[in-house]
């Protein structure tokens, strides 16, 4: 069963998508479970983000073990929970018959940031890309591979 954090729907409250505007997503799996240690999984993740297309530019993400960070670029008619769950339930979908299991991958919810016009897009993204490192997964973050930015 998917309990919900007794604050999960603290995080919806003011929650407004706006076309254009840019978004630092992050959300985890399930109980912390390290889905995406297997390169399968991540993959899997990775190509539901890219599935989303029409509703979201890309600007980075990291995929870790246990959770997502990204960064994307609303566009017009996109909103933000569609997306996510998109995304949440095509990876679920998928891992779950990968592994012939089913049962629950990610936590409920998801914590979103707007991001203002005085923040630098590019500091956030380093941020993200910089996650496998200040975890300790890798030396160098181009060991890691389950990331991308557009300023590459």
């Amino acid at each position: 069963m998917n309990k919900k954090p007794a604050h999960a729907g603290d995080l919806r409250k003011g929650r407004f998508s706006e076309s254009n505007r840019i978004y630092h997503i992050t959300t985890t799996t399930y109980e912390r479970a390290p889905w995406f240690q297997d390169f399968h999984c991540a993959r899997i993740l990775i190509s539901a983000m890219h599935n989303e297309h029409n509703w979201v530019q890309t600007l980075a993400f990291t995929v870790m073990p246990d959770h997502l960070h990204w960064l994307v670029q609303l566009s017009d008619g996109g909103r933000l929970n569609s997306v996510i769950r998109n995304i949440k339930s095509a990876s679920s979908r998928q891992i779950n018959k990968y592994y012939r299991r089913s049962g629950s991958i990610w936590q409920a919810g998801y914590y979103d940031h707007a991001v203002r016009k005085d923040e630098d897009v590019q500091s956030i993204a380093r941020y993200i890309v910089a996650n496998p490192l200040r975890a300790g997964l890798v030396d160098r973050i181009g060991d890691y591979p389950f990331w991308d930015a557009v300023w590459l």
